[in-house]
């Protein structure tokens, strides 16, 4: 699995580690990935995402993780976090 968000789609950068003699050579900017189990309420049920701490941020600020699916951009999102998010807000509708 590549190292990628699977909510905000941040992934790796590349750049130079510089030396005090400005020599340059490739490193890698990894991001901060972390295992974590988010809790739908519309759904009753949870899943495991691998995701960032900013991404984790932005679901508590949201104010949950339904309501920043339901928002999120499809582009964005991976393949198995879209079709969580077209659960959600298929159940949000039939629940409306």
């Amino acid at each position: 699995m590549s190292r990628r968000c699977e909510l905000t789609g941040k992934g790796v950068l590349t750049g130079n580690n510089v030396s005090h003699a400005n020599n340059k050579s490739r490193r890698r900017y990894l991001p901060n990935l972390l295992a974590v189990s988010l809790i739908s309420d519309s759904l009753g049920q949870s899943f495991n995402l691998k995701i960032c701490r900013q991404a984790q941020r932005s679901v508590d600020h949201a104010g949950g993780f339904d309501t920043f699916i339901a928002k999120a951009k499809d582009d964005q999102l991976s393949t198995r976090a879209r079709q969580i998010k077209k659960r959600v807000v298929k159940t949000a509708a039939v629940a409306a």
